[in-house]
C-alpha cells in the first residue's frame, strides 16, 4: 500500500477508495533528532494527533492523507512540537509536490478548476500561484533592451501598459495598469536600465513622464501607427457626421463601403476605386476629409526632420475647411507631442509588436474570461515555449601559469581559453504567442 503515496517518512495504513477521493491513513516513521527550538537531543513522545495533508490526485480521484502524526516534548526547554517532515509544506498542510504542481499548473487553467481537482479551497491555490510566481521572477530574467516599446492591451476589463524588446519584437512585462505609478516602479526595478537607448509609446502622457523621470538618457519617440491612425479616425468622424442626411438606403452603402475611405490610395483595387469616386462625387466633405487623410499620412515618407516640419505646416494649411474640425485632434497631438513626433524622423522606430496588438488583444480577452490578471500574465511571461533567447557568447579569457589552452599566433601556450557567457532571455516572442494563442496551445 506505500506505493500509492511513494513519499519517504510516510508508513500507510491504510486505503480508503470514495467515487471522487482516496482517503489514505498513514502515520510517521522514525522521530526528530533534535528539538527544533534548542537544539536539545533529549526529547520524548507527547502524543499524536490526526491532520490533513492534502496530496497529488490519483487516477483522477483527490487524495487527503490522514497523518496520524507525533508530538514530542523537550525536556531542555519543556517546549512541544510535531514532527517535520521533508515532504510536506507545513504552511499550507499540503505536499510540496503538490504545491509545485498547482504553481504550474495554475499558469494554464483557472484556480476554480484547480481547486476542485485537488480539494483545496481557492484561496489557498490563489497563495500557492502567487508563491510560485514569485520564484519564477526570481529566476527568469528578461534581458534590458537598448529599444524599448511601451504599448497596451486592454483585457479584464482595464487597459494594461505591455513592454517590450522593439529591437526583438518581443514583451518583457505585462504592468497591471498604465498608471505613471505602476510604470515607473517597473523602470525603477528593471536592472541596467541606463542602457536604454530609445523609448517608442503611444500619446499616453504618464508614460512620457516616468521616461523622463526615470530614463532621462532615452529619447522618446511617439510611435507612427498612434500618429497616422488619428487620420483614419478624423474620417470616420465625417462619414458619421454626414449620415443624418443620408436616406435609409444611402447610409446603409456608406457603412457597408466605409473601409474604402479607410483603405490607402495605392491599395485600393479598381472596384474599391469606383467605390470611392461614387462617395466622394456626391459628398465633397467626404472627399475633403479623404485627401486630407492620404497626404497626411505622406508624412511618413519624409527624409529628414527639417523636412517632415515644412510637409506638415503645408499640409495643415491644405486642409480644406469644412472638415479641418474632424483633424484638431492631429493638430492638438502635434502641438503637444511635437519633439517626440518628430524624433522618429532622426530614430526611425515604431512599436514592432503594435501590428499585431489587435490579433493579440482578441486572443487575450478570449482565454482571459476566468483568469486573473495575475494568472493571465504569468502564462503569458513564463511559458518556457515562448521565451526567445540569445545563444550565449564565447570569448577569450587568460588562463593561471601552467594551463593549457588555445593560444593565438605570438602569445605564449597555456594563457588563454574560450569561456561563454549566460544565454540571454529576450522575453517572449509576440508572433509565436499569437500562433500558439490561436492554435489553443496556450
Amino acid at each position: 500500500m506505500t506505493s500509492i503515496l511513494n513519499l519517504p517518512g510516510l508508513n500507510v495504513l491504510r486505503v480508503e477508495e470514495a467515487e471522487h477521493d482516496y482517503h489514505v491513513y498513514a502515520e510517521t516513521l522514525g522521530g526528530p533528532a533534535s528539538c527544533p527550538h534548542c537544539r536539545s537531543s533529549s526529547v520524548v513522545g507527547f502524543g499524536r494527533h490526526e491532520r490533513l495533508v492534502r496530496d497529488l490526485p490519483v487516477h483522477g480521484k483527490r487524495l487527503g492523507i490522514y497523518l496520524n502524526a507525533r508530538r514530542y516534548q523537550c525536556r531542555g526547554c519543556s517546549k512541544t512540537f510535531f514532527e517535520r517532515l521533508a515532504v510536506i509544506d507545513e504552511t499550507r498542510d499540503m505536499t510540496k509536490r503538490l504545491a509545485e504542481w498547482i504553481g504550474k499548473q495554475a499558469i494554464k487553467r483557472p484556480f476554480a478548476h484547480i481547486a476542485e481537482e485537488t480539494g483545496v479551497v481557492e484561496g489557498t491555490v490563489r497563495k500557492v500561484f502567487h508563491a510560485y510566481v514569485e520564484g519564477l521572477q526570481k529566476t527568469i530574467r528578461f534581458e534590458t533592451p537598448d529599444w524599448l516599446g511601451i504599448d497596451e492591451i486592454h483585457i479584464i476589463k482595464k487597459p494594461r501598459a505591455v513592454i517590450g524588446n522593439v529591437r526583438e519584437n518581443t514583451i518583457i512585462e505585462m504592468l497591471e495598469d498604465r498608471n505613471k505609478k505602476t510604470v515607473a516602479t517597473y523602470f525603477t526595478t528593471m536592472p541596467t536600465r541606463q542602457r536604454v537607448e530609445l523609448v517608442t509609446m503611444d500619446m499616453w502622457t504618464p508614460y512620457r513622464d516616468a521616461a523622463a523621470a526615470l530614463l532621462p538618457q532615452a529619447v522618446v519617440i511617439v510611435d507612427k501607427f498612434h500618429v497616422v491612425r488619428m487620420a483614419n479616425a478624423a474620417v470616420e468622424a465625417v462619414r458619421k457626421a454626414h449620415r443624418a442626411s443620408l436616406t435609409p438606403k444611402a447610409r446603409r452603402g456608406l457603412m457597408h463601403d466605409r473601409y474604402v475611405l479607410l483603405k490607402r490610395a495605392a491599395s485600393l483595387t479598381d472596384r474599391d476605386a469606383l467605390l470611392l469616386s461614387g462617395w466622394t462625387a456626391n459628398y465633397p466633405a467626404l472627399k475633403s476629409a479623404y485627401d486630407a487623410k492620404e497626404a497626411f499620412f505622406g508624412l511618413y515618407d519624409c527624409t529628414s526632420r527639417a523636412e517632415a516640419v515644412r510637409y506638415y505646416e503645408a499640409w495643415k494649411n491644405r486642409v480644406a475647411d469644412d472638415v479641418a474640425w474632424a483633424f484638431k485632434d492631429i493638430t492638438t497631438a502635434m502641438r503637444n507631442w511635437h519633439p517626440q513626433i518628430l524624433n522618429y524622423f532622426d530614430h526611425r522606430i515604431t512599436n514592432a509588436f503594435t501590428e499585431s496588438m489587435n490579433n493579440l488583444i482578441r486572443l487575450m480577452n478570449r482565454i482571459g474570461r476566468g483568469y486573473s490578471f495575475e494568472a493571465l500574465r504569468a502564462k503569458v511571461l513564463y511559458t518556457d515555449k515562448l521565451h526567445k533567447l540569445r545563444r550565449p557568447k564565447f570569448k577569450r579569457v587568460m588562463l593561471g601559469d601552467g594551463d593549457f589552452g588555445y593560444a593565438a599566433p605570438g602569445e605564449k601556450m597555456g594563457r588563454w581559453t574560450m569561456q561563454a557567457s549566460a544565454a540571454e532571455n529576450l522575453g517572449v516572442d509576440v508572433t509565436t504567442l499569437i500562433d500558439l494563442l490561436e492554435a489553443d496551445g496556450l
